[in-house]
């Protein structure tokens, strides 16, 4: 089917590109008019602070919405002007969906004033320029010359529009293709169907967000792993294709052998990816799930742009494809002395053991870290200072306290607690070591449901915070009292993912090996398989506790101190990462196994296999690094995470792993990697009719071009 596909799509190139590029037309107007605006959703369905959120919903909606605050700050140290501040209370009042706002709360030596802004709707209700109202309400602090600064969920869902990082890595890999085809035409190739796919992808993702709540940095994160697998699929596939044409094949014939065997690879390296992402749904939260949805629809956008645009991209341009250099050499021609490739591989077999140990040392070295790993939700003290939210963040903690920034949330129920035992209530909840103010119980209009703001005398990211919150749950509220807002619902959250993430591994890695059990008819290959790409996780992990808990480096991605690793990261980058580190493995087995079928040799199919797929997979990886470093330049510390340890496994795995870890358990478990019982070999599935081999191969080709019109003569 594969082998067919390539060949109409290279028999009818112009066909297969304008009909490409009409989908990416369409698909760009269509989010264009119709596509939503992503979202943040931070309900977290069955936790206590969910419980709160529910009740002010329903009792006590003026404060049961969004928040945002606003930080109206002299540089000079001036008295602020009351009457200047009641003007901007007025107008944040009058703003659209604002159920309270004020009054202003003025620190101890009155330069600072402090203004909370409550919703009566979620943030995923709002509307798209809620940022702009509340600039434009706070507009005459501006324009008396203070400075004004934005805090709340509000500003934190505005993320900025900068993709120099991206673009900056877009063409670094242009450059590496060039460097690695000799050609600026096979250099192009995999750019152009990766970015179609993404532009399509991406496209596809805003008109989910007008169905559904998408979280605001999905699309960046769909964008940076939608773009490293596009280019690397098509990088797979271009090189096949030049296989084929210097083994003397016309470009028609050699696109669809390309995509006969590559596209194989390609195929069963995205199902990994997409199963992976499929786990996410496991996490018990809507933000993973969008993530997941996300980046699904951009990888099998990418993934089937490299089995149809590739191919008739690659017929398009002929032998031009192929450097000038090496236009006149075919691969038939005798070498006098092996590849590197081919001499590192026999190296690695000539001591397999000790170089097995030696990559496991180093993967377990650069892992052990994460064992000290503490995760937190993202806040804006760990954003950078050019964005208002940390500017504010520091204006509250210098000014008001480091737990002013994030106050919890008391939500009572009237109904089962009595209203004359709230003073009660709020002396033993500000008796409690760690509380440094709690305010006076506000009473719904209808006397069903109270609220207490409760100041914690430290920052939301410090884990005594999370500890305060369940001693308060624990020993101090009484039955119908739950803890609320932003931090006790981070709580929530890094308590539900550190639960969660266990089932999502289990889920992905059972998966995932059913699958590779059935490609590659083995036991031993999908158990390694999965092993292998669990370490290199785990010492990605381990990289990210280095660079951002421990701060070593991360000064130089813009984090000017230390900060817990986001609660989001751990469980997100094991699911793309799991699926991403799979694709080189597929690529280099998916080889081996070509080999291991044509020869039946353990050994040499093994040195055969890494030979042909070093380079490939070294440019690949090299260039999937280069994008996820152009995403590092992000504003958005979560953003900065992911970059980092997409980055750090990629280049593990393409060079410690790949290049030494698995030729060398391999090798040292020569015939028995592709031992199956009969009886599960009958019990399984076969995908495709039969083993791609050189005769199979043939036979194929022939059958192909007789059902074809003949290649025209300028295709060669």
């Amino acid at each position: 089917m594969l082998h067919r596909i390539g060949a109409i799509c290279a028999a009818r190139p112009w066909l297969t590109v304008s009909a490409w590029v009409a989908v990416l037309v369409l698909a760009l107007g269509l989010a264009g008019t119709v596509g939503g605006t992503p979202r943040d959703d931070y309900d977290v369905p069955g936790t206590s602070s969910q419980a709160g959120t529910d009740l002010l919903r329903e009792r006590f909606p003026g404060l049961s919405g969004t928040e945002a605050r606003v930080v109206v700050h002299d540089p000079d140290g001036g008295q602020l002007d009351p009457a200047l501040l009641d003007r901007v209370v007025d107008a944040l009042r009058a703003v659209e969906r604002v159920g309270v706002a004020g009054p202003a709360q003025r620190s101890t030596d009155g330069d600072t004033a402090l203004i909370d802004v409550r919703y009566t709707v979620p943030v995923t209700d709002l509307d798209a320029d809620a940022m702009d109202q509340l600039r434009a309400a706070t507009g005459p602090a501006r324009d008396a010359g203070l400075q004004v600064e934005y805090a709340g969920q509000v500003p934190e869902g505005e993320k900025s529009s900068s993709h120099t990082g991206e673009l900056v890595g877009v063409l670094i890999a242009l450059v590496i293709l060039i460097i690695a085809f000799g050609s600026v035409v096979a250099a192009g190739l995999p750019i152009i169907a990766a970015l179609i796919g993404l532009g399509i992808g991406s496209s596809g993702i805003l008109l989910l967000a007008a169905l559904t709540n998408i979280g605001t940095t999905a699309p960046t994160a769909a964008a940076m792993v939608g773009l490293g697998v596009g280019i690397d699929y098509a990088l797979l596939l271009v090189t096949r294709h030049i296989e084929g044409l210097r083994a003397g094949l016309e470009p028609r014939a050699a696109a669809a052998r390309a995509t006969a065997t590559a596209g194989r690879s390609i195929l069963v390296a995205g199902a990994v990816v997409l199963l992976s992402l499929f786990g996410l749904v496991f996490s018990g939260l809507a933000a993973y799930r969008t993530y997941g949805y996300a980046t699904a629809i951009v990888v099998a956008t990418v993934m089937t742009a490299a089995i149809t645009l590739v191919p008739a991209l690659c017929a398009m341009s002929g032998r031009r494809i192929i450097s000038l250099r090496r236009r006149r050499i075919v691969d038939t021609e005798p070498r006098r002395r092996p590849p590197m490739t081919v001499r590192w591989a026999q190296r690695v077999g000539r001591r397999p053991a000790g170089w097995a140990l030696l990559a496991l040392a180093v993967l377990l070295l650069l892992g052990a870290p994460a064992l000290t790993m503490r995760t937190w939700p993202q806040d804006a003290g760990s954003q950078p200072t050019e964005n208002t939210v940390r500017r504010a963040y520091d204006l509250i903690a210098a000014e008001f306290g480091p737990g002013a920034y994030a106050p919890l949330v008391v939500a009572v129920d009237l109904t089962v607690v009595p209203q004359d035992s709230l003073p009660a209530l709020r002396d033993r909840i500000a008796a409690v070591p760690g509380v440094s103010t709690v305010s006076q119980p506000v009473v719904a209009p209808d006397a069903t449901a109270s609220v207490l703001t409760v100041q914690l005398a430290f920052s939301p990211q410090d884990e005594r915070s999370s500890e305060l919150v369940d001693r308060l749950r624990a020993d101090v509220l009484p039955d119908g009292a739950e803890v609320t807002g932003v931090t006790a619902v981070f709580a929530d959250i890094a308590d539900l993912l550190a639960e969660r993430l266990w089932l999502v591994v289990g889920v992905v890695v059972g998966l995932s090996l059913i699958l590779l059990t059935v490609v590659f008819r083995s036991i031993l290959v999908p158990i390694k398989a999965a092993l292998v790409n669990l370490l290199s996780v785990a010492a990605a992990y381990g990289v990210l506790t280095m660079v951002f808990q421990w701060g070593w480096g991360s000064q130089l991605l813009g984090v000017d101190r230390p900060v817990p690793v986001s609660t989001w990261v751990p469980l997100l980058l094991f699911a793309v990462l799991f699926g991403l580190s799979m694709d080189y493995e597929v690529f280099l087995l998916s080889r081996i196994r070509e080999e291991w079928l044509a020869t039946g040799d353990p050994f040499q199919s093994v040195v055969r296999g890494l030979a042909a797929t070093a380079r490939t997979i070294t440019a690949a990886a090299l260039i999937m690094v280069v994008v996820f470093a152009g995403f590092m330049t992000n504003a958005d510390i979560v953003t900065k995470m992911i970059g980092v340890g997409l980055a750090t496994a990629v280049a593990l795995d393409a060079t410690i792993v790949r290049l030494v870890l698995v030729p060398a358990t391999m090798m040292l478990f020569g015939r028995a990697n592709w031992w199956l019982p009969g009886w599960l070999d009958r019990l399984l599935p076969t995908l495709g009719r039969g083993r791609v081999t050189p005769d199979a191969l043939a036979t194929e080709d022939a059958a192909t071009e007789a059902s074809l019109p003949p290649e025209p003569v300028n295709a060669r």
